[in-house]
């Protein structure tokens, strides 16, 4: 199934913006209240939505980083936080 462009335009979008649809357009498709066709559209939305969150997430947590620290508790330098 493509996606129509107005589907593709989250790139934009913080994070809190594109969790706050995406949670709009499940709530719509659980209701059952919307035509066949716009499901479909707004299905694709939250597609796009969702790899746009993703993506978020994951550069976020590719820039978390843990805190070094000596024997005495003093910090000591960072490294990333997946070497925990």
């Amino acid at each position: 199934m493509s996606q129509s462009p107005e589907a593709n335009d989250v790139g934009g979008y913080s994070f809190e913006k594109a969790v706050a649809e995406l949670e709009s357009i499940v709530a719509r498709l659980e209701r059952g209240d919307v035509a066949l066709d716009e499901s479909i559209a707004i299905y694709e939305r939250g597609e796009a939505l969702k790899k746009h969150c993703e993506k978020l997430l994951s550069a976020a947590e590719n820039r978390i980083e843990k805190i070094r620290l000596d024997r005495a508790g003093n910090p000591q330098g960072v490294e990333p936080l997946d070497n925990a």
